[in-house]
């Protein structure tokens, strides 16, 4: 019965030791914010005047196209017919993403949003894009910062936001607007469940679309 008593003491024994030398498991923290484009334009000029960012969803992505009408810049006179549109097929629904003025509407589509006014920057050329940014729990972006805006749409869960100003924070179904260009920034999933967010960017299109940052 002693040797019986030993045998089960000494595997004990070494049972944790061997859990003091195992790594310990992969936290949701550890895991990383996937960032992925899922449409994007690139224009000489922008519309004139205040701008903000209309979300709408749609039935189809065909049927978005058609609504939203054709963006044409014309370098001559720098007129447009309609303003510049975005479509795309993300998280189980088809979005539109128009660039534009305050309370417009698309005939055939339902508002989520309307984000702005986008903060104005001038460039010799400007790249529009919209990301799909998802996570668990405690994933983050490297920090970093944009030659632009970038303004968030949140789908589900909580986003939070950290720049030299402070953190904030986003819950599911509202919007953040962006900073001006060059503000250092971490993107990182606030909640307790996953998160997945839009994001729109307008972006200075001759330099890099981001640049690695850290704060002070």
């Amino acid at each position: 019965m002693n040797r019986l008593l030993s045998t089960v003491r000494l595997a004990a024994g070494v049972i944790c030791v061997v859990g003091l030398l195992l790594p310990p498991p992969t936290r949701a923290a550890d895991e990383k914010y996937v960032v992925e484009p899922v449409a994007e334009i690139k224009v000489k000029q922008l519309p004139k005047g205040p701008l903000y960012w209309r979300v709408e969803n749609f039935p189809t992505v065909d049927q978005a196209k058609v609504a939203a009408g054709e963006y044409h810049w014309n370098p001559d006179t720098v007129t447009y017919d309609g303003w510049p549109s975005l479509a795309a097929d993300v998280a189980g629904k088809v979005w539109l993403f128009t660039l534009g003025p305050q309370g417009g509407a698309t005939p055939g589509g339902i508002k989520v949003a309307e984000i702005g006014p986008v903060p104005p920057l001038s460039a010799p050329e400007y790249l529009l894009r919209v990301n799909y940014g998802s996570g668990p729990p405690g994933a983050k972006t490297p920090v970093h910062s944009h030659f632009g805006s970038e303004a968030f749409y949140v789908i589900s869960g909580k986003l939070g936001q950290r720049t030299p100003s402070g953190i904030s924070y986003v819950e599911a179904g509202h919007s953040m607007n962006g900073h001006t260009a060059g503000m250092t920034m971490e993107v990182f999933n606030a909640g307790t469940t996953d998160l997945s967010a839009l994001i729109m960017f307008v972006v200075d299109g001759t330099k890099p679309f981001s640049t690695p940052g850290k704060f002070d």
